[in-house]
């Protein structure tokens, strides 16, 4: 039996090696030997932490989320001005390659949602974290006198998620879009929606 103080570490490889697993099998039929093949870790010991594997695939969720909002809650505190954060903010939110594992797990969790509730809990509260993010810089904006929205922020906010999760999915599908094309549509919008030219 694994110490105690080695559960931990376990089992975020494991959620490593269930990230890996789903972006190259899907989420369909995953089963312990697939995600062991992504580990130094064996099927057995895949079992033995997640003996439902169902768990593995709520924690893997958890962590895509957790390290998405992160990621882009950093990216809002980094810009010099409204403008470059609006700018920063929008590009966090679109994946720079297909390889992206966080986005591919994620576009396949979404769909998912659909039949789980645990999971759709998950992405309504990540649509609700990005669309504050996109709110607070927003606000800062107005409150700076660098934007003057046409929409309501919280609309607009939306919008841009909306976008952007959009755009990705199709990206991600393997649509000829490109990453810069996808910032580039995106930011035209916002500056349409706060009046402003966003910066590079």
């Amino acid at each position: 039996m694994a110490r105690p103080k080695n559960q931990k570490a376990r089992r975020d490889q494991l959620v490593k090696s269930a990230k890996q697993a789903i972006a190259q099998r899907g989420l369909n039929g995953l089963r312990a030997i697939d995600v062991a093949e992504y580990s130094e870790l064996g099927a057995g010991s895949v079992a033995y932490y997640y003996p439902d594997l169902g768990d593995l695939v709520r924690d893997v969720h958890e962590d895509a989320v957790s390290r998405f909002y992160w990621n882009r809650r950093q990216q809002g505190v980094e810009g010099e001005n409204s403008r470059d954060t609006l700018s920063r903010m929008i590009r966090s939110g679109i994946p720079q390659s297909r390889d992206d594992i966080d986005f591919q797990v994620l576009n396949g969790l979404h769909t998912h949602a659909y039949r789980d509730t645990f999971h759709a809990h998950l992405m309504a509260d990540l649509y609700r974290l990005e669309v504050s993010l996109y709110t607070d810089v927003l606000n800062e904006g107005v409150d700076a006198g660098e934007f003057t929205m046409a929409l309501p922020v919280e609309t607009a906010a939306s919008n841009l998620v909306a976008m952007e999760d959009a755009y990705g999915l199709h990206f991600m599908g393997g649509t000829p879009l490109t990453a810069e094309g996808i910032y580039r549509t995106i930011a035209a919008n916002a500056e349409v929606m706060t009046g402003c030219r966003l910066g590079e």
